[in-house]
């Protein structure tokens, strides 16, 4: 372990002194690299390992990972000193980069599309109605100085994009409460930065109106930047043929850290604009897509394990009994007060049931967001930070273990689980450039009602066809009475003219079965 504390180099921030009668450590070596890529290497399998025990408990895998890192601290068999709130900073912003991008490529504009007011009003009016009620409760029931109050308020006011992505995506629950639970949370870091940012500051907020006119600013150019920069990206994958498959994945990744770099750069929020771009990039239909997906997917896991590690290695346990206390009761005020309330008067005018808005306002997971957001007083050096970052670690832990699991409870006792909607296809495109067309991958998942659907039947428009089938590993040229079956992968060719169009038939078969069309079903509403 020695060798690992040598290899983090800057990062370990509070070496040892050397023993007497010994000079400099040795420089670092091959060897010491190979023995860092080896503990790496074995704390990216734990990780994913607890990904199928956390999937079973309900527990967002956030906490595992946090306690990976506690391990290998100071407190913990690693030993590790790592004290950096910078370090920890700038790899959880570029973290959360990764993190929105991935989110933003999985979110369907179909179900964002009916929330997106309600969703925008709840990241901006939410917020403030939870930073203010959140901010109240830590200064006349904790005691805290109100800079001090109204850097936890800000804090934990932001829902954490990488909890509610893995946890939302494994319930069924209806796409209104889902899309707006998921833009809620691409949306609300924005403002939150702002937010944490102007009250970490030297001196006070001179004018409230100043504050708020900066972050609708803000806003408005990261948007503007975020949609600019998605569209162009997806126009040009669209139209430019490149050589490689794998070279799409890193384009559309490359795209999506852009718009947030440029957003940054032109004082606009950076995660907004990575977060739209990504999502105009995801409803794109971009060639290649499932590999595109599972692509960024992969970073997404990757980034998450390692900004929650970090995290943990930032904080030392036994620092945190005189904060535990505090940290339940401000936790308890934004759990049974900030949230419910934000929710129900921000949703008041969209006439949202009941049922949903107590679904919504028990669903604001808070993950690594808030703990990344609490280094940043750390870094001002605001006084009192270091207990401001102990009090949300507490917080987001404690929580996290009581809001995961029981979301499935109260979604079945709310009645607000869906069942037996068909499954959706996973449509792949690869263009053929030479022939000015598109040849689509598709498999038949189990719950598809294209079974039993014979190819003649499919209706696809004049200009696409079905031109292999691949079953139980066996390929073969299908004819119109060619009884479709799932499992089966059907190669398509169709020409740029009636691409669109093929695939919202296949996708519309795929929900309504040979009849769609006839009764009123097609690709338009296929995911409702």
């Amino acid at each position: 372990m020695d060798a690992v504390r040598r290899s983090l180099g800057s990062l370990y921030v509070r070496p040892r002194a050397p023993r007497a009668g010994q000079g400099r450590e040795p420089p670092l070596t091959v060897h010491h690299l190979n023995q860092l890529l080896l503990v790496c290497s074995v704390v990216l399998l734990v990780a994913v390992a607890a990904v199928r025990v956390s999937s079973r408990s309900g527990l967002p895998s956030l906490l595992v990972y946090l306690g990976i890192g506690v391990l290998m601290g100071q407190d913990g068999v690693g030993d590790i000193h790592f004290n950096s709130a910078e370090v920890t900073q700038v790899m959880g912003y570029a973290a959360l980069v990764v993190i929105l991008a991935e989110g933003g490529l999985g979110t369907k504009w179909k179900e964002v599309r009916p929330v997106l007011k309600s969703a925008s009003v709840l990241a901006t009016v939410g917020v403030a109605i939870s930073v203010g009620v959140t901010a109240a409760g830590a200064h006349y029931l904790v005691g805290l100085e109100w800079r001090q109050a109204l850097i936890i308020g800000a804090v934990v006011s932001s829902t954490d994009a990488a909890a509610v992505f893995s946890v939302l995506r494994r319930i069924p629950l209806p796409a209104r409460v889902t899309g707006t639970l998921e833009a809620e949370s691409g949306f609300n870091d924005a403002p939150v930065v702002i937010l944490v940012v102007a009250f970490s500051q030297a001196g006070p907020v001179e004018h409230w109106y100043t504050l708020v006119g900066e972050i609708a600013l803000e806003l408005v150019i990261g948007a503007a930047i975020g949609l600019a920069v998605g569209l162009i990206g997806a126009w040009g994958l669209r139209h430019v043929a490149l050589p490689a498959s794998g070279l799409y994945p890193i384009a559309v990744m490359a795209i999506a850290v852009t718009a947030y770099a440029e957003g940054a750069l032109a004082h606009g929020s950076g995660f907004l604009a990575v977060y739209l771009a990504s999502m105009v990039l995801g409803n794109a239909k971009l060639p290649h897509w499932p590999a595109t997906r599972g692509f960024a997917e992969g970073l997404g896991w990757i980034a998450q394990i390692g900004m929650f590690v970090v995290l943990g290695l930032l904080v030392t346990p036994h620092e945190l009994g005189d904060d535990v206390l505090p940290a339940l009761v401000i936790g308890l005020v934004l759990t049974m007060v900030a949230r419910p309330l934000s929710v129900v008067l921000s949703l008041a005018p969209f006439r949202v049931p009941w049922q949903e808005q107590v679904l919504m306002s028990w669903a604001g997971l808070r993950g690594a967001v808030p703990i990344i957001l609490a280094t940043i007083p750390m870094v001002n050096g605001v006084a009192g930070s270091r207990r401001i970052f102990n009090i949300v670690f507490v917080l987001v832990v404690v929580y996290t273990l009581v809001q995961g699991p029981t979301l499935p409870w109260l979604a079945r006792m709310l009645r607000l689980g869906e069942k037996g909607e068909a499954s959706d296809l996973g449509i792949e495109s690869a263009p053929l450039e030479r022939l000015r067309g598109h040849l689509l991958s598709i498999a038949i998942p189990t719950g598809s009602r294209m079974h039993g659907v014979e190819v003649g039947e499919l209706r696809l428009p004049p200009g696409a066809a079905v031109t292999l089938v691949v079953r139980e590993e066996k390929s073969f040229v299908p004819l119109p009475s060619t009884v479709l079956r799932r499992g089966d992968e059907l190669l398509v060719v169709a020409t740029d003219p009636v691409r669109d169009a093929a695939e919202r038939r296949l996708r519309a078969v795929a929900h309504g079965g040979k009849l769609a069309g006839w009764l009123g079903t097609d690709g338009a509403d296929a995911g409702r």
